[in-house]
């Protein structure tokens, strides 16, 4: 007895599978081939009905009431071998294959008997459906393609769901015999297969004479689909940061719409290619939603493969680049909040020159005395330079920190004024956190009565179902009051 049941190891299969992401309604935005260079898709939590129909029909039309193995295939089996004097069935059942699949031993009687062996363990511990899946998710279905979800998006261009009769018949059959899948290579059987199945369909009642005599009528698949690539850089974070979000499978459900990816997308090329003329190579943009921080498009850089020296496989969102002017708002808005400045505080922009450093306005121009709103509207360097001195970047660089950027890893010094005009380097990723915390504190000013609540402040995320900050008591402060960020 205790043999029986550890006989079976876990988990069942350790084959690497594909990283997989999907967008916010569960539609594929990207994968990447696994580590043994299969397209295999992680397990889904079901199949669909029409390939349980179909491969049950075609592979174990008695999976529902044996226990692992079928007396009766066996015994056919063993009949049509004699009779026939060569390997003519197998008389596998459905359980039997999953074990077969899982320790990949050669073809021979006594691994036939212990494929039956554990294939009656495997009936033990796991439910019809679940086997089901863990066939569906291991099969081969020709080439470098394992498992029904790969298949459907390499063969189809579409879900396991989204299969006609026809193109789920065709897959059903494929498992039995991978090498018909080839383009040009036994195409007539694989029709002649696929058109019996359905056959079979409608004599069973699964489907009616029409749907089958249709389905018979459309083609098979030609060559492979390409997968979507529609948020390639966010795929590739994914696979580096697959270890520290602590996940079961490579295959995550993202928070980004698919709808205005494409459009986002679509922008940015756009752009691209109107500015890659004046030398600009890269472009990158990322949507959040406010209110929780999560990311609806994420674009890391223009896909421009015939410019090298674009680099254009890197990630410009998480990447380290010169924040620019995006600072300043923030200075502005610390003053604002410790009472050192009000909008029509008079700011100098003059020639400076502190300790060696020369700052200038973009225009080369000065303006003598200036308000402070109009100085950060107007983006001009020096008033902001003025402004950090005398809030004093040490105490700057904190703050920043508390405000949810974390790149700013060498001491103040380092920095020193410059850092108000782009001489540190920040992420685009938690450059956009900063602002939406900041816009959600604004927006969360009522509803808190006036109060604040520390976890407004969070860093962005990119999964739908990620944890959200946990709720704290609100306070009467904030980093940042609400008159400093309506300002």
């Amino acid at each position: 007895m205790t043999l029986f049941y550890f006989a079976l190891p876990t988990p069942l299969f350790r084959s690497p599978t594909s990283f997989v992401i999907e967008d916010s309604e569960g539609n594929l935005l990207g994968a990447s081939i696994a580590g043994d260079g299969q397209w295999r898709f992680p397990a889904t939590d079901a199949v669909p009905d029409k390939f349980a129909k179909c491969i049950v029909l075609f592979e174990d039309k008695r999976f529902y009431f044996h226990p692992g193995v079928d007396p009766i295939a066996l015994a056919r089996a063993i009949w049509q071998n004699v009779a026939g004097r060569r390997v003519v069935s197998g008389g596998s059942t459905i359980s039997m294959q999953v074990i077969r699949m899982s320790r990949n031993r050669p073809r021979t009687v006594w691994q036939k008997i212990v494929e039956a062996f554990l294939a009656i363990r495997l009936e033990a511990g796991y439910s019809k459906a679940a086997i089901l899946r863990l066939y569906s998710a291991n099969a081969p279905f020709g080439s470098n393609v394992v498992g029904l979800d790969a298949a459907a998006w390499r063969y189809f261009g579409r879900t396991p769901a989204q299969l006609s009769w026809a193109e789920t018949a065709t897959l059903a059959v494929l498992p039995n015999a991978p090498a018909l899948i080839h383009p040009g290579r036994n195409r007539a059987l694989l029709l002649a297969k696929r058109n019996a199945l359905l056959e079979r369909l409608a004599a069973t009642g699964s489907i009616d004479r029409s749907t089958a005599d249709l389905a018979k009528l459309e083609p098979l698949p030609d060559k492979p689909h390409p997968l979507p690539r529609l948020a390639p850089h966010l795929l590739e974070r994914f696979k580096k940061e697959y270890r520290q979000l602590d996940m079961a499978v490579t295959r995550i459900e993202t928070s980004i719409d698919g709808d205005l990816q494409r459009q986002v997308a679509d922008i940015v090329d756009r752009y691209h290619r109107n500015l890659s003329a004046n030398g600009i190579h890269n472009a990158a943009a990322l949507v959040l939603d406010v209110e929780t921080g999560q990311a609806l498009a994420y674009v890391g850089n223009v896909h421009s493969p015939q410019t090298p020296e674009a680099e254009s496989h890197v990630d410009m969102l998480t990447a380290l680049r010169s924040p620019g002017s995006t600072l300043k708002p923030l200075l502005y808005a610390a003053m604002l909040a410790d009472g050192l400045i009000l909008p029509h505080t008079l700011i100098p922009d003059i020639p400076t020159q502190i300790g060696g450093y020369t700052p200038q306005n973009y225009d080369l121009g000065y303006d003598g005395a200036i308000p402070a709103s109009r100085a950060l509207s107007r983006s001009l360097n020096i008033p902001a330079v003025k402004m950090l001195q005398q809030y004093r970047y040490q105490r700057f660089h904190p703050f920043l920190r508390r405000m949810g950027i974390h790149t700013l890893t060498r001491p103040a010094d380092f920095y020193g004024l410059s850092m108000i005009l782009g001489g540190c380097e920040v992420t685009p990723w938690e450059l956009a956190g900063t602002y939406a915390s900041m816009a959600r504190t604004l927006n969360h000013y009522r509803r808190y009565d006036a109060n604040y609540s520390p976890a407004d402040y969070h860093p962005p995320s990119y999964l739908k179902n990620a944890t959200a900050s946990p709720e704290k008591a609100t306070e009467r402060a904030s980093v940042i009051d609400h008159a400093s960020l309506y300002f």
